[in-house]
């Protein structure tokens, strides 16, 4: 049976995340391991911290009854309590439990709140660069990708999104500490957006993708967009944070501002069961509940940024260092990325070309390798950028 145009089409445009992900594979077999220096795929090279398995074995012994069967569909009204708490430390805001959805990670929560607010053809402003998943999210419920580039910094630019604006806009996905940028957007930025959806004449939320937002660098913090921007739903999730990314668990959270939140409140909940996700893990929604505050020691990161930035810059790539998430976003010797990267590959080196991200003439590099592959990996860019620069 013939797949449907629309997933054949998206097949094509499909995440060089994965494609390269897959190219390493076999690179790896032909090489062997040792030889290939892998950046393509943000997956945390550390474990969770020891409060987090400490609370798991807990949580698992415990073996409360019936906590491995359904729950409402938000999940556990005593861990939506404990996140709404938090987040009323964090943003000054005043969340309640209904205000929050345990869901399937970050990813779960962003298609959970397009499928609450979105008809087919209304339109979602993302900035470029962006995460490669976020036009699949948009196109999954029907909407229109809006891309609006982010400035030569890589910051959002207020009056572009304010052009962008049209009584279709339904939404603006905003994700900072930023992947691939790794820039980390600052309050003036953020009012600056709350400012313009204010002038806009008509309800817009503002979807904030927060998984990197505790891995920052430099005794730097990110500002908290709920407390910035009044129309905001955070989507977050520990699968960065914490290096539990296969887990699956994260959450939705509506903020008080938003307008029509009884309604809202009943569509995520409705949108969460629909989706076919139905609930978030069980076992790791008691662990969050215990364990919520707990992350990764960033210094090990921070310190793989700095060892890789300076080489970089020593061969004399133009770099521009990362102030969060565990991402490079490496500006090419040569405005055409996709060769760049074939030549990469060439010298065993595995990185994601930006045109993947929406922003050509750059590629993505993940810091979560081992130090020493990075140390070793450093010959291989120097004879790449020697060659094509």
């Amino acid at each position: 049976m013939p797949i449907a145009n629309t997933i054949s089409e998206q097949l094509e445009r499909a995440s060089w995340i994965r494609r390269m992900f897959e190219e390493g594979a076999k690179l790896k077999l032909q090489r062997g391991a040792e030889n290939v220096f892998d950046f393509t795929l943000g997956n945390p090279d550390v474990e969770p911290p020891p409060e987090v398995l400490q609370t798991l074995r807990r949580v698992v012994a415990a073996n409360r009854p019936g906590s491995h069967g359904y729950m409402p569909n938000a999940g556990y009204t005593p861990v939506r309590e404990v996140i709404a708490a938090k987040l009323r430390r964090e943003t000054g805001l005043d969340f309640t439990a209904e205000d929050v959805f345990m869901t399937v990670g970050s990813a779960g929560a962003c298609n959970v709140i397009l499928k609450s607010i979105l008809d087919p053809g209304d339109e979602v402003i993302v900035l470029t660069p962006r995460f490669s998943e976020y036009p699949f999210y948009v196109t999954n419920h029907a909407g229109r990708m809006v891309a609006v580039e982010t400035d030569a910094a890589f910051l959002p630019d207020a009056e572009r999104i304010a052009t962008a604006l049209t009584p279709r806009t339904r939404a603006i996905i905003l994700n900072t500490p930023n992947n691939p940028t790794g820039r980390v957007y600052g309050e003036g930025v953020l009012r600056d957006i709350d400012s313009v959806l204010a002038r806009a004449g008509h309800p817009i939320t503002v979807i904030s993708d927060e998984p990197y937002k505790t891995l920052v660098y430099d005794g730097r913090r990110q500002p908290e967009v709920a407390s910035c921007i009044a129309p905001t739903a955070i989507c977050n999730s520990w699968s960065k944070s914490q290096g539990i990314s296969g887990e699956r668990v994260g959450y939705l959270a509506l903020s008080p501002r938003l307008p029509d939140l009884p309604d809202l409140r009943r569509a995520c909940t409705f949108t969460n069961r629909i989706l076919g996700f139905i609930n978030a893990p069980a076992i790791w929604q008691w662990v969050m509940m215990e364990a919520a505050d707990a992350t990764v020691d960033v210094a090990g990161y921070q310190h793989k940024r700095d060892l890789l930035c300076d080489a970089l810059a020593a061969i004399g790539y133009e770099v521009t260092r990362p102030e969060g998430t565990f991402y490079v976003f490496l500006k090419t010797p040569t405005p055409d990325d996709i060769a760049f990267v074939r030549q990469l590959t060439a010298e065993g080196v595995l990185a994601v070309p930006g045109t993947g991200f929406g922003r050509s003439g750059y590629i993505r590099l993940s810091l979560t390798i081992p130090l020493e592959q990075i140390e070793r990996s450093i010959a291989g860019f120097a004879r790449a950028f020697r060659l094509l620069r």
